[in-house]
C-alpha cells in the first residue's frame, strides 16, 4: 500500500493520457454514479466558447470551475461534486495540461 507521501508525488503523466482533443483521467478509485463503476473519466479539450461560458457563470470561482469541468466531461455537476478531492485535483491537472 502506498503512503500519503507517495500518492502526493504522482505527476499528471501518471494519471492523465492525452489524445487528439481529449484527456483520459484515471481515478484513484472507482466512481459509482448509477451505472457501472467508472475508473476513468474523459475530458474534452476546452474551447474559447467554454471559456466565455465559464466567465459568464454566476457563483464562486470553485463553483464555476466545477461546472466547467462537468460540461467538458458531459457529466452532471452533482456527479463531479462526489469525487474525492484527490481525483478533482487530477481533473484540474488534466485541464491545465490543455493550456500548455
Amino acid at each position: 500500500m502506498k503512503s500519503d507521501n507517495e500518492s502526493a508525488e504522482k505527476k499528471p503523466e501518471d494519471f492523465v493520457k492525452y489524445g487528439d482533443g481529449f484527456a483520459d483521467i484515471t481515478l484513484s478509485r472507482p466512481l459509482n454514479i448509477g451505472g457501472p463503476a467508472l475508473t476513468k473519466l474523459r475530458m474534452r479539450e476546452p474551447t474559447v466558447g467554454d471559456q466565455i461560458t465559464h466567465d459568464a457563470r454566476k457563483g464562486s470561482d470553485a463553483e464555476k470551475e466545477m461546472e466547467t469541468f462537468a460540461a467538458l466531461m458531459e457529466m452532471a455537476p452533482e456527479h463531479v461534486r462526489k469525487l474525492p478531492l484527490r481525483d478533482y485535483r487530477r481533473l484540474t491537472a488534466a485541464y491545465l495540461g490543455f493550456l500548455e
